[in-house]
């Protein structure tokens, strides 16, 4: 028998909110808690739960950062005042060994890592995923700015309302299982301003507070500094040689560099302006080179998480489009399988400064449908 949809709540369940438990992921910024406050006064039976990543003692003093210090404290207060019970896990050695530890190896090897993705993957989206039907609860949901919609063949991941703040970059990993389970109440919100209209409304203490900026463990975006911190040792100097051979100049390591760079290299009173356009690890060398060496049009993709409707590999090409940076906007491009978790991506315009370990995520070339993404893995 069909279910009747107008007896759906607002989380998509049958029965009322009073009787739906959710577990809210509160990370202490305005976000999170304006969801757990509009699910509260929904009458939902909300839990709210905020991770420990990092060492609490060394973030305290750090504004903009999340999972640490002071936001646990805020989150700790809009529970309060909001009524529903509230947990700190200590996710500290979790986050080290899923997160911070492959950011240094990546850095070390020459690419140019995205934690958040992974900490969403592995640790928001996995262990504490986990840790919400442990207790119990009906769904998960968070404040990030993205949607979740009903489609023919079960829930779909769909861009935020708001481009500006749209998040799919960061959550292309997300698995159907995954999916199945998570909401995202402010995906739909047409602005960031609406979310804070919706703090000021429940009266929230962190109504104003400022965005996170950066990664949370990298004060200041100096991720050299971390990298050294890490990996005693890592900043070992070398050449800073042309494409053509030529030795230029020397560097303080390779992890100083990022594919693309074109300041800061020490090499001035050439002719021609050179970019980073590759980091030999091995070497310890940085390549530089004109500007259209840095251009490509093939991309080599893996660890691929599928959202189609039908397999990845039912079809030799997928027309879609794909970023290949969180900050670029898509561009149209062919995926072609090579497994169900490889493929090579011809986009259909060369770009410029890709490099191995960020994301290249699948989106529709029309609406706003992700089909998910991988990870490119090797120089060029």
């Amino acid at each position: 028998m069909a279910l009747d949809t107008t007896q759906l709540n607002s989380l998509g369940f049958p029965k009322p909110p009073s009787e739906t438990r959710v577990v809210v992921a509160m990370s202490g910024g305005v976000d999170s808690s304006v969801v757990a406050a509009q699910l509260a006064e929904e009458g939902y039976d909300v839990v709210g739960v905020t991770l420990q990543l990092y060492d609490h003692g060394a973030a305290l003093a750090k504004k903009g950062a999340c999972c640490a210090g002071i936001d646990i404290h805020d989150a700790r207060r809009v529970a309060e005042e909001m009524g529903f019970p509230h947990y700190v896990l200590d996710y500290e050695n979790i986050f080290k060994d899923a997160v911070i530890d492959e950011f240094a190896e990546s850095y070390l090897a020459g690419a140019t890592p995205v934690p958040c993705i992974r900490c969403n993957e592995r640790v928001k989206f996995k262990d504490l995923l986990e840790t919400a039907k442990d207790l119990e609860a009906d769904c998960m949901a968070t404040g990030h700015y993205i949607q979740r919609k009903m489609g023919a063949n079960g829930p779909e991941l769909h861009c935020a309302e708001d481009a500006n703040r749209d998040q799919s970059y960061f959550l292309f990993s997300t698995t159907p299982e995954q999916l199945d389970y998570l909401r995202f109440p402010l995906g739909h919100l047409p602005s960031k301003d609406a979310t804070r209209a919706l703090a000021s409304k429940y009266g929230l203490p962190v109504a104003d507070k400022p965005d996170s900026q950066d990664i949370c463990f990298v004060p200041d975006g100096n991720y050299a500094s971390v990298i050294e911190k890490l990996r005693p040792g890592a900043a070992e100097p070398g050449d800073i040689v042309h494409a053509d051979g030529r030795v230029l100049g020397t560097h303080r390591g390779v992890i100083h560099y990022t594919i693309g760079q074109r300041r800061g290299l020490g090499i001035g009173g050439l002719d021609e302006p050179l970019y980073v356009v590759k980091l030999d690890v091995d070497a310890k060398q940085v390549v530089v080179g004109p500007k259209e060496m840095l251009a490509t049009r093939t991309i080599p993709v893996r660890e691929i998480n599928w959202l189609g409707d039908e397999p990845f590999t039912s079809q030799k090409e997928w027309h879609l489009s794909v970023k290949v940076r969180s900050t670029r906007p898509p561009t149209e491009a062919v995926i072609r399988p090579i497994s169900e978790t490889e493929a090579e991506v011809e986009l259909m315009v060369a770009e410029e400064g890709i490099s191995p370990g960020q994301a290249c995520v699948f989106y529709a070339n029309e609406g706003s449908r992700i089909f998910g993404g991988g990870w490119i893995w090797r120089g060029y």
